[in-house]
């Protein structure tokens, strides 16, 4: 099924991108990851499967499809890089890993960073997630380093 990448910016938007946030964000509330769109860098967006319709044609889609992966990112200068595209949240929806939405949405975000000057498209993957780093390994992302932190 054919497919577009919006920017989520409504109110409407956000209540269908926030439970597939919480994927990854399961630990905190919905007012926290609302709190991201306050954000002055931080930007997101969906990728929604389309057929050509909209919620009257029976789908249960709304007018820009069914929301099925989101994508938080910033554009940034930190480090290691000159100007990247930091992805802060990339989660495909739980029922829908393993079509194909994720390599996607990741090459949409590398034409979107290339077409803003950025250099690099970098994030950080939870130490456990032995799936998710094997999938950013398969779509060509190098292991640079690792994250260290201390919580304040």
């Amino acid at each position: 099924m054919p497919t577009r990448v919006r920017e989520v910016t409504t109110d409407e938007g956000w209540d269908e991108a926030v439970p597939i946030l919480r994927q990854l964000w399961s630990h905190v509330d919905d007012a926290f990851v609302r709190g991201w769109r306050e954000e002055d860098d931080y930007r997101l967006f969906g990728l929604y499967e389309t057929d050509g319709g909209d919620a009257a044609d029976g789908t249960g889609a709304g007018p820009d499809g069914t929301l099925v992966a989101v994508a938080g990112v910033s554009v940034q200068r930190v480090l290691h890089h000159e100007r990247h595209l930091w992805v802060h949240d990339f989660v495909v929806d739980e029922p829908r890993r393993g079509e194909g939405f994720g390599s996607e949405l990741l090459d949409w975000l590398d034409g979107w960073a290339r077409d803003r000057g950025c250099e690099n498209l970098a994030l950080a993957c939870w130490a456990e997630n032995d799936e998710g780093r094997a999938f950013y390994e398969s779509e060509g992302l190098d292991v640079w380093g690792q994250v260290l932190e201390r919580e304040l």
